[in-house]
């Protein structure tokens, strides 16, 4: 094979990898997009419109969930302004105690901030008793502006 057509070549595949790597990263700011304003897309509907809570939960926002995925969600919570700051998961105790695994749960394409874990006794939506796993994509001090 000529020098001149390995040139030919490797310019092509470099051509066609920077190519991939663009469409990647362009795919990466659809996908984060998609969530980083409420509302989300896809299936995920207000908490609101499906169960006896209000529109801003204090202390969590405003919460989406695709139904399908209930109990564990995961739910999508966003600010006032609505800006996302945290996906949520509401695991029940039994689920717990019986050691049942929850594997591959969805999260949005956010850096965590911090993670908070506590005991809920049950609300409309999820009535069992189960906890609230929180990964916060806001610092703390945000978080707790969310009254």
């Amino acid at each position: 094979m000529s020098a001149s057509r390995v040139k030919k070549e490797s310019l092509f595949v470099a051509i066609w990898v920077a190519g991939i790597m663009v469409f990647a990263v362009a795919m990466d700011a659809v996908c984060a997009e998609k969530y980083e304003k409420a509302p989300p897309g896809g299936n995920y509907k207000k908490v609101s419109t499906l169960v006896a809570l209000p529109e801003f939960i204090p202390d969590l926002g405003t919460l989406y969930v695709d139904p399908a995925t209930l109990p564990a969600g995961p739910f999508l919570a966003y600010d006032r302004k609505g800006a996302l700051v945290s996906t949520v998961y509401m695991i029940p105790l039994k689920a717990i105690n019986d050691r049942k695994e929850f594997k591959n749960l969805k999260t949005a394409p956010e850096k965590v901030d911090h993670v908070d874990m506590y005991f809920n006794a049950g609300h409309p939506g999820v009535p069992e008793p189960h906890y609230h796993i929180i990964l916060w994509y806001v610092s703390p001090e945000k978080a707790a502006q969310l009254k």
